[in-house]
């Protein structure tokens, strides 16, 4: 009889499938202590979650863990939400983490955060207002337990770095409910006792809870009104309090802040020699330069033959004097020819001159005007004249004179030809002083006879 099989990754596929399609197992949250942490290079985020009886392996990539607030270490207590599924090469189920919280501190993050962002605006991060760490401190005031690893990392490396600093040590509480009063008391009786180029303040690393005194507004005031600048060296690298932001310079760990504070002696001791031999150099340079150039001053003409400079000086004068006087002679010639010219035009285009010349050709407009009208006149009563000749000589008053008549008939007709009356038709004749009143008797069509100019006998 033959049977199925199935094959491993057919199988793990199945597995898979299922456990993907359940919803229990998919957006839940674990609540677990973390164990083996590494983070890959790449972001990546490899852990195991475990409790007292069981354990699963975890992943958060670096898409999800880039906005941690914190590193997650192990043996902390985290909570986590995330999905169940399996990781088919391995044929293992493993937990895909998609958000972490500290478990028992999310309180203390949310105060973190409202902290931060009130003091924020408040303006307390500005780096303006940060004081400068001087190079060369003479007192150094630490502040930080007298028990703690901190203290003795930043005493070495001060004494190792610079034994000639003076160093007062404030202890202090770092952790507890006391640590913050205890820190900021401190930080402001340094201030008051004066005499301190620059405050440490800090402890060794911890949870966040036993760093959790830096995280307090108290401290965050005293920091923000020393009149020391204060490098603030809480924890490892990792972890970044409101003191940091605060301080005048973080620095990552209480060791590197020591070697903040001052300088490496023997490093300041090249330096000094390096600014010596500079110092030499440069000084020795501008000896010699000073040196040449009094040398070229000595040997220079005028300290050689001061005499003969003087009197080629005198002669350059005399020159310089004539000069001056012909180029003031030539100006003043030139300013009064200037001047004649000015006058000149001046009283070419004087007002009063002007309306003079006006006048004279008003009065010679006016005359040609007077002659012009009266030739026009005379010419036109001579016309008239012409015309009042002619009119009389055309006259029928005239014609009347010399016994002509004009004859009608009714009521006014011209009569210019004898068939224009009939016989026994009354007319009338206007005669130069009065009417005749007739009656045609008879006509005929005898006429006058006519006689062109020039046919007549003379």
């Amino acid at each position: 009889m033959e049977r199925d099989f199935l094959s491993v990754s057919g199988l793990t596929r199945h597995i898979k499938r299922v456990i993907d399609d359940e919803p229990f197992l998919q957006n839940v949250w674990i609540r677990a202590e973390i164990s083996n942490f590494k983070k890959h290079s790449r972001g990546h985020m490899y852990f195991t979650l475990k409790d007292d009886h069981s354990r699963i392996q975890s992943v958060m990539f670096a898409g999800n863990n880039r906005y941690l607030k914190f590193l997650p270490e192990n043996g902390m207590n985290v909570l986590v939400r995330g999905d169940v599924s399996v990781y088919e090469p391995y044929g293992q189920y493993q937990f895909y983490a998609k958000e972490m919280q500290p478990d028992g501190i999310g309180n203390l993050y949310l105060a973190y955060e409202e902290l931060k962002k009130k003091l924020s605006a408040r303006g307390y991060f500005e780096e303006e207002r940060k004081k400068t760490i001087p190079v060369v401190p003479v007192s150094i005031a630490v502040i930080t337990s007298r028990t703690g690893a901190a203290v003795r990392d930043i005493l070495t490396t001060i004494k190792r770095r610079f034994p000639f600093v003076r160093i007062t040590l404030l202890p202090v509480l770092v952790q507890g409910p006391h640590a913050a009063p205890s820190i900021a008391r401190a930080i402001q009786q340094a201030g008051e006792a004066g005499g301190f180029d620059v405050m440490i303040i800090g402890r060794g690393g911890g949870s966040i809870e036993e760093l959790w005194a830096f995280n307090e507004e108290e401290v965050a005031e005293a920091i923000f009104r020393s009149s020391v600048p204060i490098i603030s060296a809480v924890g490892h690298e990792t972890d970044i309090t409101i003191s940091d932001f605060v301080a005048d310079l973080r620095a990552p760990t209480p060791t590197a802040a020591a070697e903040l504070a001052v300088p490496d002696h023997r490093e300041l001791r090249e330096r000094v020699t390096q600014l010596k031999l500079r110092l030499t150099r440069y000084t020795t340079e501008r000896i010699q330069a000073t040196k040449d150039r009094l040398d070229r001053i000595n040997q220079s003409y005028a300290f050689r033959y001061p005499g003969k400079l003087v009197e080629q000086k005198e002669q350059e004068l005399d020159r310089l004097i004539e000069l001056l006087q012909k180029e003031t002679k030539r100006l003043l010639i030139r300013k009064k020819e200037t001047f004649q010219y000015t006058n000149k035009a001046l009283q070419q285009f004087h007002p009063k001159n002007r309306v003079a010349e006006e006048k004279q050709t008003f009065e010679a407009t006016k005359d040609r005007f007077s002659k012009a009208m009266l030739s026009y006149q005379k010419e036109k009563q001579q016309a008239f004249q012409t015309l009042l000749y002619k009119l009389d000589v055309l006259s029928p008053l005239r014609m009347m004179e010399r016994g002509y008549s004009l004859a009608y008939k009714g009521e006014n007709e011209l009569i210019k030809h004898a068939d224009q009356v009939d016989k026994g038709e009354s007319l009338h004749i206007q005669l130069q002083d009065g009417r005749l009143y007739c009656e045609v008797t008879g006509q005929d069509d005898t006429g006058i006879e006519k006689v062109e100019r020039g046919d007549r006998d003379e």
